[in-house]
C-alpha cells in the first residue's frame, strides 16, 4: 500500500495522503512522498490541476508526533533532527505554490497543525460540511510557529493570531469567512464539486494559468508600484504567446479557440 497514491484523470492529478491509521500525519515518509510527486509534477506538461486529499475519517492530523519524539533520543536531542525536519516540511508547502500547476486541497474530518499549514499552503480548498480547522500545538506546549507562515498569509492577523494561542478550532463555515478555503460543500458532494472545480481550471490555456500562478505569489510580497511594474511585463510576456493571439480572435469571432496548450 502506496503511502501517496496517485491517479490520473484527463488532465487532473489526484494525490491521496493514505496513512488513515495515523490520520495522514506529515511523517518523513509522507513528506517524502509528497517531494517526489512535487518534483514529479514540474515539468509534467500533461497536467494542469492537482487535487490533494486524505483517505480515511481525517485530511492531515499535521506533523507524526511519534516519530518527532523518537528523534529525541539523538545526541543532541533531536536538534539536527527537528531542523531537517521543519525544513523538509517547508520545502514541500513552498513546493506546492513554486508548481506550475494549481493544487485544490480537498479537506474533510479535520486539518490540525502542519496538516491546516499544508490547506492554507495550496492555491485552493474545498471542505465538506463538518470539517474541522486548527493550529493547536500549543495545547501539547509547541507553539505552531511554521504553520503560522501559511496561516497568517491567508486569513487577517487578529483572527490567526486568536488561532494559533488558543489552539481552538474553527469550523468550515469560519474557515470559509475567513478565507482558509474557497466554500464547503455537504460531504457526499466533496469529491464532486473539487473535481467540478478542477475541471475548470483545466480547461483554461494552461501557459497563462502557469504564468498567472507564478506572478499572483511573486506580486504579493512586492510594493504597489514594484507589483504593476513586475505584472506589466508578466501581461506583456503572457500577450505574445501564439494561443493568447489565437484565444482573443477567437473571442472577437464567436467561436471555441483552437489551442495547442
Amino acid at each position: 500500500m502506496k503511502i501517496l497514491e496517485r491517479h490520473d484523470t484527463d488532465a487532473v492529478c489526484h494525490l491521496r495522503l493514505n496513512a488513515p491509521e495515523r490520520l495522514n500525519a506529515l511523517s518523513d515518509e509522507m513528506l517524502a512522498a509528497l517531494q517526489d510527486q512535487i518534483d514529479a509534477l514540474q515539468d509534467d506538461r500533461s497536467i494542469r490541476m492537482v487535487v490533494l486529499s486524505g483517505a480515511g475519517k481525517a485530511f492531515c492530523a499535521g506533523h507524526d508526533l511519534k516519530q518527532m519524539t523518537a528523534g529525541r533520543q539523538a545526541e543532541d536531542g533531536g536538534k539536527a533532527y527537528f531542523k531537517d525536519l521543519f525544513e523538509r516540511c517547508a520545502r514541500v508547502m513552498t513546493g506546492v505554490q513554486k508548481l506550475p500547476q494549481p493544487v485544490i486541497a480537498q479537506v474533510h474530518g479535520i486539518a490540525t497543525a502542519a496538516g491546516c499549514q499544508l490547506v492554507a499552503s495550496c492555491d485552493m480548498a474545498v471542505a465538506a460540511q463538518g470539517t474541522r480547522f486548527g493550529v493547536n500545538g500549543v495545547n501539547i506546549g509547541l507553539f505552531c510557529s511554521t504553520p503560522m507562515v501559511a496561516l497568517s498569509r491567508n486569513i487577517p492577523r487578529k483572527q490567526a493570531f486568536e488561532m494559533l494561542v488558543t489552539g481552538q478550532f474553527i469550523d468550515a463555515d469560519r474557515a470559509e469567512a475567513l478565507g482558509l478555503i474557497n466554500k464547503v460543500v455537504p460531504g457526499d458532494q466533496l469529491a464532486t464539486e473539487t473535481a467540478d472545480l478542477a475541471r475548470l481550471v483545466a480547461s483554461k490555456l494552461g501557459a497563462a494559468v502557469k504564468i498567472g500562478k507564478q506572478a499572483f505569489y511573486e506580486q504579493a510580497q512586492m510594493s504597489l508600484d514594484e507589483a504593476y511594474a513586475y505584472t506589466g511585463d508578466v501581461m506583456v510576456e503572457n500577450m505574445l504567446y501564439r494561443d493568447t493571439e489565437e484565444g482573443i480572435a477567437a473571442f472577437l469571432e464567436k467561436r471555441s479557440p483552437d489551442w495547442t496548450q
